[in-house]
């Protein structure tokens, strides 16, 4: 029987940390992918708001109007600007869990290494007991068998002389 794989526990827990990984970086994939499309709302209304701002200054607006439109495209503006460090800050986060992710992978991978090598091991280990035990095994029957043989050629020999041996 083979030795278990020592290290077979840090291997489970190596990949328990990397399924733990890897559900923290959907997660942060998530919140980043959240955090783009809030900006790009932001942006795309902000790109509407000021056409709408446009085409009614073309036509005429009144002063109030104006500073109705110029005040709320300021606070667009000003929503963008934390929805833009939000992004990228998310964008570090996914790229600090990418990096922890192919860490912990990399660890995993190491250990089923380790692991793959035991596992030739003790099979090459088995192997080379089993062989050992056919040859003693055939070795034991071809003795048995040669000395049944001289026994068998000697007794044919005496039977061929006619005299008993002596």
């Amino acid at each position: 029987m083979s030795q278990p794989f020592r290290l077979q526990p840090l291997l489970d827990l190596s990949r328990v940390r990397l399924d733990e990984a890897t559900r923290q970086l959907g997660e942060l994939i998530a919140g980043e992918l959240q955090a783009s499309q809030r900006l790009s709302l932001l942006q795309q209304y902000r790109d509407e708001y000021h056409a709408r701002f446009l085409a009614a200054a073309r036509n005429g607006i009144s002063r109030s109007e104006w500073s109705n439109y110029t005040n709320f495209l300021a606070r667009i503006d000003d929503a963008i600007i934390p929805a833009a460090q939000s992004v990228a800050q998310t964008q570090q986060r996914t790229l600090a869990g990418q990096q922890n992710w192919v860490g912990k992978q990399g660890r995993v991978r190491a250990f089923d290494t380790l692991a793959g090598r035991h596992r030739s091991q003790a099979l090459y280990q088995e192997q080379r007991t089993e062989q050992k035990i056919s040859d003693e095994h055939g070795a034991r029957n071809h003795d048995r068998n040669d000395g049944e043989s001289q026994a068998f050629n000697l007794f044919s020999s005496v039977l061929a002389k006619g005299t008993a041996p002596g």
